[in-house]
């Protein structure tokens, strides 16, 4: 019986060509497929840590934006816990903020909610809030939105109306500046990291001024004045080495909160826990109350003190302004 001749020539040097490309396009197409499904897989994906992760959509006028919610686990029928509301940066989302920050681990322990909402990237491409387009009526509809979402999570879930706060880094941090401007009644404290206060800007073009140190802030509204008491005490933190956003609109916001109140300050105190950046704070009080409390980080640059090592915009050395932040806004609900 013949023996079968193993093909050779051209057609076998084809054959075997063919097969290896063939096997190559697979595996070639198959890590394409799951390079591009991971980021998609990712962001779905809860952030690490006990609790739930809630997704939710507020319409309005304006349009509609995506947020998520923590809920702490353990919660009994009947209780009511404070809401953080947490504004992101640009560059980043929910999910990104929340592990950065790891506000969710110090909910967890303290007993809060915490909202995140997240900028369209349809409305901005760097996923910034538009904070400062109030020329056009875009600030105010994007802050719609966002109280949109506080209204609905306060609806659908155990939230004390009385104890909300709201804190942001960056664009998130102007965006909770103008919130509690439009909103004073709704707010227990405001926590601007790294932001720029609010009337300092109306436009794109302004905000890049504004950014650089180089507009003036203009006084709060008159109300303000009126009813100083009105207005939520405001906590400012900010890096001594910020080259993004000019650490002179920290020490800005802090000086127009305080002269709507008619606060002083008290004398600045340094804190500096281990090899952590040394930090100043200064308190302004009226009649024994804090209204605004300047906490400047020296050292840190355009990031979220004490955040999450390996993400965007978070710096592990600085004091944890997870901690601060909130410590702050718990003072206040007692108060």
């Amino acid at each position: 019986m013949a023996r079968r001749r193993k093909a050779g020539g051209w057609a076998g040097v084809f054959a075997r060509s063919m097969q290896a490309l063939t096997s190559s396009t697979w595996r070639t197409g198959s890590a394409a497929v799951k390079q591009a499904v991971r980021p998609v897989l990712d962001k779905r994906r809860p952030p690490a840590g006990p609790g739930q992760w809630i997704s939710g959509v507020a319409v309005g006028a304006s349009g509609m934006r995506r947020f998520r919610l923590y809920r702490p686990p353990g919660i009994v029928f009947g209780e009511r816990l404070p809401l953080m509301v947490m504004l992101h940066g640009c560059g980043q989302d929910a999910k990104t903020f929340a592990t950065s920050t790891r506000m969710n681990r110090i909910a967890a322990r303290e007993r809060f909610l915490v909202l995140y909402p997240e900028q369209d990237l349809v409305s901005n491409p760097q996923g910034c809030w538009n904070w400062f387009d109030t020329a056009s009526g875009r600030a105010y509809g994007e802050a719609a939105l966002i109280m949109k979402a506080i209204d609905q999570v306060c609806l659908m879930y155990a939230v004390d109306r009385a104890r909300i706060a709201v804190a942001g880094l960056s664009a998130g941090a102007s965006m909770a500046a103008l919130l509690v401007a439009r909103h004073p009644e709704r707010f227990g404290a405001v926590v601007m990291h790294s932001g720029i206060p609010p009337g300092t800007a109306h436009s794109p073009l302004s905000a890049l001024g504004a950014m650089h140190g180089h507009r003036p802030t203009r006084p709060l509204a008159d109300r303000a004045a009126a009813r100083p008491t009105a207005w939520p005490p405001l906590m400012v933190i900010h890096g001594t080495r910020d080259k993004v956003v000019a650490a002179s609109n920290g020490r800005a916001a802090v000086q127009v909160w305080a002269d709507a109140a008619g606060a002083t300050p008290a004398g600045p105190r340094s804190v500096q826990r281990g090899k952590r950046y040394a930090t100043s704070v200064t308190d302004f009080k009226r009649r024994g109350r804090t209204v605004a409390t300047l906490v400047e980080i020296d050292g840190l640059g355009h990031a979220w003190s004490g955040g999450a090592a390996r993400q965007l915009y978070s710096d592990g050395l600085g004091p944890d302004a997870s901690r601060m932040a909130w410590a702050f806004a718990a003072r206040q609900f007692r108060a």
